[in-house]
């Protein structure tokens, strides 16, 4: 019998936890959902990847008006999915930050995103109607920005290319934390359906060599060790390594999709089949690793609601008829 379409079957409410990090610095977390950042300056808070809508943001808003009263100026859009930045309007925030090629990004495909990731997650999507439209950054940088919120030094860097071609993390150098976005993820199964798997493993390169004592991956718990850190960006990279290097090879011997999908699907699901949303990715993630082996789509092609199902379901039959 077919699974689900992605996560229809994810129904379960997750615990949400509110860790601190360091004086002034949180993470809002579920259990494998997307992550929210929360910096606290001298004059007014940041927060770092919004929730899907403006009235799963209201949670984040009442944790964050249980730690302090400053007003909420700054979000950072760590890359343009829609189920990380259509919260935005709820926080009614003066500056909105992302990547240049995060704001192509959305201008691109903002609203095919929009509507295919709505699809996808039903659950992730709670209140869609309050989402008053595509969230778009009015302060807009190329490779590094840096904002002082009173005496706190916060870095918004653009690393390199690797889950999308914007991604950016926020970094704060005096306390070594970083908030990654889904650039690193810990428990939770890398969705690459808008990757470029050739950069990534350096981007991470980049990352990993600027030491985070803590990090706030983009799925999964906070991490509060170096040796945490440490392996989720290794696990991280050992996912896409496996995932990567199984298409790629399946292409170049002349395999059709559905022939790597079952061969890698094979080969991923007894080391990583436990991580959250597995099955929802690993179809969207193999089609983008066989579309980008050997140079055929150099650059993600657009996921639309209807090209979600039609995937889906012809990718499912190749593992259930192995």
């Amino acid at each position: 019998m077919s699974k689900k379409f992605a996560s229809h079957a994810d129904t379960q409410e997750k615990q949400i936890s509110f860790t601190k990090l360091a004086e002034g610095l949180y993470a809002y977390t579920a259990e494998g959902d997307p992550n929210t950042g929360i910096v606290i300056g001298d004059d007014s808070v940041m927060v770092i990847d919004t929730q899907a809508t403006p009235v799963m943001a209201q949670d984040v808003i009442r944790r964050i008006r249980e730690v302090t009263d400053l007003p909420i100026k700054h979000v950072v859009l760590t890359h343009y999915h829609a189920v990380r930045v259509l919260g935005a309007s709820a926080y009614a925030a003066e500056n909105i930050y992302a990547s240049q090629n995060t704001y192509d990004l959305i201008v691109e495909r903002g609203q095919q995103d929009y509507e295919s990731e709505v699809g996808r997650f039903p659950r992730l999507f709670k209140g869609v109607d309050s989402v008053p439209g595509l969230t778009w950054p009015n302060i807009v940088f190329q490779e590094k920005l840096t904002v002082y919120m009173g005496e706190r030094e916060v870095q918004i860097i653009h690393l390199g290319r690797g889950h999308t071609k914007g991604d950016t993390i926020v970094w704060l150098p005096k306390e070594q934390v970083m908030f990654s976005g889904d650039l690193v993820e810990y428990g939770a199964t890398p969705y690459t359906g808008d990757a470029y798997h050739e950069d990534w493993p350096s981007t991470l390169d980049r990352l990993q060599s600027m030491q985070p004592q803590k990090l706030v991956p983009g799925r999964g718990d906070a991490l509060q060790t170096v040796e945490q850190c440490q392996e989720a960006i290794q696990g991280t990279r050992d996912f896409l390594n496996d995932m990567y290097g199984s298409v790629k090879a399946g292409k170049a011997a002349g395999k059709s999709l559905s022939e790597c999908y079952a061969e890698t699907y094979a080969v991923l699901k007894p080391k990583y089949g436990h991580w959250v949303i597995f099955d929802h990715c690993v179809p969207f993630d193999i089609t983008r690793c066989y579309d980008e082996a050997g140079g055929e789509y150099p650059d993600p092609r657009i996921w639309t609601a209807e090209r979600d199902t039609a995937m889906w379901h012809s990718l499912q039959d190749a593992v259930e008829n192995q």
